[in-house]
């Protein structure tokens, strides 16, 4: 039998404010909604568009993270997993799927017109560079210098 494979990447905006909660053994986790658009053109040529709305949940750092630096409407990538759960609730079953979110980044900059991201629980962020390196065919500009580094001289 083939092993699964339960990946997803989903760029939106959030629903709401996300939610943070504590389980009973202090783990904490952080519920939000994403409404990801999708634009296509129709068979009469004119442009259709349809939104879906996914539940998403971070588990510690990631949605303390998350749930501290984005709220309602702000754009947002996620990548995880899909998780159905089940539950009974006053004798009918219902079922959800949601999406575990194990990576993410801040899309669309903030007030300094930044993006970091995230990844996993070890959890390192990464500021996107301030200066755009500018690229030749044949040297590099350090970003922290002003003199060109030629490729030639690199052993590798």
């Amino acid at each position: 039998m083939a092993k699964g494979f339960n990946k997803v990447i989903l760029m939106g905006n959030l629903t709401r404010d996300p939610e943070v909660r504590n389980t009973p053994s202090g783990q904490s986790v952080a519920s939000f909604g994403l409404a990801v658009n999708r634009t296509w053109r129709g068979a009469d040529g004119n442009q259709q568009e349809s939104v879906s709305y996914i539940d998403c949940v971070a588990w510690g750092k990631t949605g303390e993270i998350i749930a501290q630096y984005v709220q309602k409407g702000r754009p947002i990538l996620v990548s995880g997993r899909l998780e159905q759960r089940a539950w009974e609730k006053d004798g009918q079953k219902h079922s959800k799927i949601e999406v575990i979110v194990e990576d993410f980044n801040f899309v669309g900059g903030g007030a300094g017109g930044s993006s970091s991201g995230y990844s996993g629980p070890t959890g390192s962020t990464a500021p996107a560079p301030t200066k755009p390196a500018t690229q030749k065919k044949d040297d590099v500009v350090d970003d922290i210098g002003d003199e060109p580094i030629n490729l030639d001289d690199i052993p590798f």
